[in-house]
């Protein structure tokens, strides 16, 4: 699990719940529920954020709500960068052909599709273009996921904005009543309230972590295709070793150690 994603929806509840309570204890939680509220707001920006979409691709984009707080898995770059220099030795001492048999014992299918093509001799602009092409696709179709998170937080607050509108129309009609504008008025806030909570609590966060872990695969697949290349081409191990380790940040490349095999 993503303990970053964790905090950060545990910590809003309860630094919420903290906020009503301090200033007017417990009972205080009655306050801010209010059903018609919750309707017009999550109603209201849900159904705008699917008039944005495609009603698959709203479905799909909202199940990514699971990928955001788990660890995404083969996103750790330097597990990459060992595992193609191990490959280049043995495509160095053994043949290109040697890496079928490594091929079937990786879990990753672009990494495992990049080294069939290469042991299939396939040109090398070519296997740059299919995955390149691949990384692309993919890096699309995230993008796609994030900017609904991102419509929604747009959305939330807008809703709330009309909910608020209608509270402050219904409070106004009945203005020869003194005793009702102070319920009505707490009332009618409360959607801008929720509106907030479904920006800032829930979607821009989620927008953002999905961000970060496309970031990541983006690199960590950009590291496998220049490493597969660079196996193709014969390069030296230690050469590609350090070409890979220029994508890394300067204290992660440490982490990985020098290779043998090199000449």
């Amino acid at each position: 699990m993503d303990i970053a994603s964790l905090i950060a929806l545990a910590g809003g509840v309860v630094l919420v719940i903290f906020g009503i309570v301090s200033s007017g204890g417990v009972q205080a939680l009655g306050n801010f529920v209010d059903i018609p509220s919750v309707i017009i707001t999550i109603g209201g920006s849900v159904v705008g954020t699917i008039g944005n979409n495609k009603l698959a691709d709203y479905i799909n984009g909202m199940k990514t709500i699971g990928i955001s707080i788990k660890e995404p898995p083969n996103t750790d770059p330097t597990e990459v960068i060992k595992m193609i220099i191990d490959m280049s030795n043995v495509a160095r001492k053994e043949g290109l052909l040697a890496l079928e048999e490594q091929a079937n014992s990786i879990e990753d299918e672009f990494l495992k599709k990049g080294i069939m093509l290469v042991v299939d001799g396939t040109d090398a602009d070519l296997v740059r273009a299919i995955l390149e092409t691949d990384l692309d696709t993919m890096e699309a179709r995230h993008k796609k996921n994030i900017k609904i998170w991102e419509k929604w937080a747009e959305l939330g607050p807008a809703w709330g904005m009309i909910g608020t509108l209608i509270g402050l129309v219904n409070m106004l009609k009945k203005l020869d009543d003194v005793s009702t504008i102070g319920p009505n008025m707490a009332v009618a806030l409360l959607t801008t309230l929720y509106g907030s909570l479904i920006a800032n609590w829930l979607c821009n966060p989620t927008a953002g972590k999905l961000g970060v872990n496309n970031d990541l695969e983006v690199t960590v697949k950009t590291v496998a295709v220049e490493g597969l290349l660079s196996i193709q081409a014969g390069e030296n191990p230690r050469v590609i070793e350090e070409k890979l380790k220029t994508y890394l940040p300067p204290a992660m490349r440490n982490s990985v150690g020098e290779q043998e095999g090199g000449e």
